[in-house]
């Protein structure tokens, strides 16, 4: 249900995003911390809760989460500690998640994002570190516990409630994404859930103090997914608000967690919402408190990267790129890399951009890959920029040479050329200047427009006579002739 700003409610949102730190080990064990191995392959009796087995903190993880803490702006906790989060699941192998309730190791921070073309800043609470719970696997007569995700290492961010629209959400999300990516502290893999984003909701009249209660949506997998699940949870909690305007809001939504079911469009309640008290937290006896110290976290700082929003600041301001464009390339970090190698072969950005971000992304969206993913290299790329502006080919020629490269990945365009003669520009000036001869003459107030100073007309004319060329004519030779034929042209 969308929100119209005539709307008199108002929609509060907060996100806890979990991200699987990339590590090679787990957060309190040796057991390798990789996806895709065979079920309870990757275990110790840490990860399963033997009796006995204790904890010992990756150095690692530790780095990364600072890392992230220096990269939103945050104040890193030089002492932060663990706890004992209790729960009874199968998927949690001994009871309780070793997790950082009252002393995090990240506090505050600032996250910024594009909403619709304009950059607006959200402020992130907390990050703490926890461990993994196992997987539940179901099958047609049976359900099995696969451990091999217990105890792998999670950096949980939790935002402030200080989004208001399911985009401003999906931004956010996507921001935290970003910078987890560039700084390599995670591989963001939702599909694999090593990023998964939970979010918290309500709704409650503009101008009212206080919140009502608000329901929980675990495990969004896809932004889209996320966004979707805004929608429909916003529409559920202002419809039951407004047919039931006689009852205490405390009692017509109450707090709870729910999944969303993409097929249904819709959230499915899961279980009531637990409170802190329920979890029964308590400081975590075999682990000592985390005390960092001041040198440390600065020599993370100093090792940073650029960051998506230094990297955007800097291809508008020395690339020239619009906003847009720039926040597209430097919010992937994949898009970026290759990107920035095509600049060492081509210098024109906003030209390279066009072509990575619209031509060759939507030649490839059929395959679902993207140009990192192909074996057209970023060299290929170059080259065919280089030849359209070198006036080797034409626009539309350069469309049909990208579509070979798609179809060949890794043939360079210069080689596409020589074995097309189709390819090759007319570049006989005694072929090309009776065309001129007739576009002008067929348009001779645009070419006594272009004289009177009006660039736009000229543009009109090349355009001209490369439909009727077929776009097989050099550019070159076109801007040269009509040049040369509309000066011999008297003006009125």
């Amino acid at each position: 249900m969308k929100q119209e700003k005539t709307s008199p409610w108002e929609v509060i949102i907060g996100l806890e995003i979990h991200a699987e730190l990339n590590t090679k080990a787990k957060l309190f064990s040796g057991a390798p911390n990789h996806f895709g191995d065979e079920p309870n392959s990757n275990i110790t009796p840490v990860c399963t809760g033997m009796p006995g087995a204790l904890p010992v903190l990756n150095k690692e993880a530790v780095r990364k989460a600072v890392q992230f803490g220096c990269a939103v702006g945050a104040q890193v906790a030089k002492f932060s500690q663990f706890d004992r989060k209790s729960y009874f699941y199968p998927d949690n192998p001994r009871n309780f998640q070793i997790t950082q309730f009252t002393h995090p190791i990240v506090i505050g921070g600032k996250i910024d994002a594009m909403v619709d073309g304009e950059e607006k800043h959200f402020h992130i609470h907390h990050a703490h570190l926890e461990d993994d719970a196992g997987m539940l696997k179901h099958f047609n007569t049976f359900a099995g516990v696969d451990f091999n995700r217990a105890g792998v290492p999670l950096l949980e961010i939790v935002s402030e409630p200080c989004m208001h629209t399911p985009k401003e959400a999906s931004a956010y999300a996507s921001a935290v994404k970003a910078i987890l990516d560039a700084i390599d502290a995670s591989d963001c893999n939702m599909e694999e859930g090593s990023l998964r984003v939970d979010v918290n909701i309500s709704v409650r009249k503009k101008g009212e103090p206080g919140f009502r209660n608000k329901t929980e949506i675990k495990n969004m997998n896809s932004f889209s997914n996320l966004e979707k699940a805004l929608h429909y949870e916003i529409g559920h909690q202002i419809a039951e608000y407004e047919k039931n305007q006689d009852k205490n809001p405390l009692d017509v939504i109450p707090q709870a967690t729910y999944r969303y079911d993409p097929d249904q469009g819709k959230t499915i309640l899961m279980r009531r919402k637990e409170q802190a008290d329920d979890y029964r937290y308590f400081p975590e006896p075999d682990l000592l408190p985390l005390v960092l110290t001041e040198d440390f976290i600065e020599e993370v700082r100093k090792g940073l990267p650029e960051l998506p929003l230094q990297k955007e600041k800097r291809y508008v301001e020395e690339l020239k790129l619009s906003p847009p464009t720039a926040f597209a390339i430097a919010y992937d970090k994949k898009i970026a890399v290759y990107f920035e190698e095509c600049l060492k072969y081509c210098q024109n950005a906003k030209s390279v951009a066009n072509w990575i971000l619209i031509e060759f992304a939507g030649r490839l969206k059929d395959k679902n890959l993207t140009l990192a993913e192909t074996a057209i290299g970023p060299c290929h790329v170059a080259s065919l920029v280089k030849n359209i502006d070198n006036g080797t080919i034409s626009g539309k020629i350069a469309k049909s040479i990208a579509d070979d490269m798609v179809e060949a990945p890794g043939k360079d365009p210069e080689e596409i050329i020589k074995e097309n003669l189709a390819y090759r520009p007319i570049t006989d000036p005694a072929v090309i200047a009776p065309i001129v001869d007739s576009v002008i003459s067929a348009n001779m107030q645009s070419a006594q427009d272009f004289i009177a100073g009006r660039d736009r007309a000229f543009a009109f004319l090349v355009g001209q006579v490369m439909k009727k060329t077929g776009g097989s004519a050099s550019p070159e030779l076109v801007n040269s002739l009509l040049k040369q034929k509309i000066s011999e042209i008297t003006p009125k």
